[in-house]
């Protein structure tokens, strides 16, 4: 089994930008191994935090941070998404790293990668319907839906076809077998990038309802932050950006009228104002030091004395 650090992307801008006191309670969405969480303890001892996670591997890390920082941090083993079920007060900032982590992808047995061998699984939460179970059972035009619009492939159609023909002959059961349905249908492209790579991210995000999760946590950050307090998103590809920006956007009052036939309506109170005009990337130390950090990218915005 593979183990490699995780390594916290963006944490000295989201430090910046998610604490605005010496003290204060956040909410760490994506607690995965602590890495935000750890952070945001040690800049002040009277910072506490709440984390979320879906994952059952979490929660040894978990108790870990519970041991260490003592009545300061509280874990909840469950979606993000349902923060607002969990969590009665007001707090002072939310932070959000959105996709897999190193703990997930770098493990063959859970399946996400098409680096490494392993079952087809790709579950966060180790529960529930597989990626397996996708390409195994469901039709071939659902298929090639999943991968166009949670990956973006434009030979969608293509690659779900050759599914379909090669489970046919023997269920695909193994990362291995998926990714190499998908080479013999893509050829590798030149800049060294893997053909599969959008494949495994449509089912991924797909079988975790990952962008359905980020937008009931955004919701959320409406009701938990206090006046002043403070999102901060870390997004890895543009499907995540694209719901963040243009959550921020309409919350912030910057959307534009659609139709400029239609009479303006009256505008609504705005919830956030914007902390990044534009997104903040890695810098080039970071990216020499965790080259997985070279598509992030981070966006804060900062709840208005306007309650909703």
């Amino acid at each position: 089994m593979i183990d490699c650090p995780h390594i916290p992307v963006l944490l000295k801008p989201v430090l910046a930008t998610l604490l605005d006191d010496d003290s204060g309670v956040y909410i760490d969405g994506t607690f995965g191994a602590g890495g935000y969480t750890r952070a945001i303890l040690n800049v002040s001892p009277n910072n506490k935090v709440i984390g979320f996670d879906r994952d059952p591997n979490a929660v040894q890390s978990a108790k870990k941070v519970m041991e260490q920082y003592a009545g300061r941090f509280q874990f909840i083993h469950d979606l993000f998404g349902n923060m607002a079920q969990y969590v009665s007060e007001k707090v002072d900032g939310i932070v959000l790293d959105i996709g897999v982590s190193s703990m997930q992808i770098d493990k063959p047995e859970r399946g996400f990668s098409f680096r490494f061998d392993g079952p087809l699984d790709m579950r966060m939460a180790q529960a529930g319907l597989s990626a397996k179970d996708v390409v195994n059972t469901f039709k071939e035009k659902e298929i090639a839906d999943i991968l166009f619009k949670y990956g973006e492939e434009k030979a969608s159609r293509r690659i779900a076809a050759a599914i379909v023909r090669a489970r046919a002959e023997h269920e695909i059961a193994t990362t291995a077998q998926l990714a190499d349905i998908v080479h013999k249908v893509m050829p590798r492209p030149r800049d060294g990038s893997d053909s599969a790579m959008r494949t495994f991210q449509a089912l991924r995000i797909f079988v975790n309802d990952e962008l359905g999760e980020l937008e009931r946590a955004l919701a959320a950050s409406i009701q938990l932050l206090k006046p002043g307090g403070r999102l901060v998103v870390v997004t890895f590809h543009s499907l995540e950006d694209r719901i963040v920006k243009n959550f921020i956007i309409q919350h912030a009052g910057l959307m534009p009228n659609e139709n400029r036939h239609m009479p303006q309506s009256m505008p609504k109170p705005a919830l956030f104002s914007v902390v990044t005009k534009k997104p903040i990337l890695p810098a080039k130390e970071e990216l020499s030091l965790n080259p997985r950090s070279h598509s992030a990218k981070l966006r804060a915005a900062k709840r208005t004395e306007v309650l909703a």
